[in-house]
């Protein structure tokens, strides 16, 4: 997906930071993570998540007010996105454009609603922590 867009070595710096995060990073953690190389200032950061987002290879978690590297292949074509995050340990798994918008488009063409898009934000308990949780219940 990045080798598709010519980025600019900060838009590459960010979007290898996303990539690499166990989870979602705020701007400002994004950098300090970048600072050893060259990025400075906020507006840098700023800069680089809008242009980003614009290309469709990262999304922001607005609950969050952070942000993740895209997973999905084809994302940059769809207008929905949807994450389902763990209160837990606040990990994101971004959902499948399809279980996102198939009951949504439903309703919409029921009711007549012209959507423009969907951002749809679960929250929950993921898999790993329920079972952490139940294996510290038992013992």
């Amino acid at each position: 997906m990045v080798e598709t867009h010519k980025l600019t070595k900060n838009q590459k710096l960010v979007v290898e930071a996303l990539k690499s995060a166990e989870g979602p990073l705020s701007a400002y953690a994004i950098l300090e993570e970048l600072r050893p190389h060259g990025v400075k200032a906020p507006l840098q950061v700023y800069r680089a998540l809008d242009k980003l987002m614009e290309l469709k290879l990262i999304h922001k978690v607005e609950s969050m007010s952070a942000y993740v590297a895209c997973v999905q292949p084809d994302c940059h074509t769809h207008k929905t996105v949807g994450f389902a995050i763990c209160s837990s340990c606040n990990g994101v798994q971004e959902l499948p454009e399809n279980v996102v918008s198939l009951h949504l488009d439903n309703w919409a063409q029921e009711t007549g609603f012209v959507r423009s898009g969907i951002a749809l934000e679960v929250r929950g308990t993921c898999k790993t922590c329920r079972e952490n949780e139940a294996a510290e219940a038992c013992c």
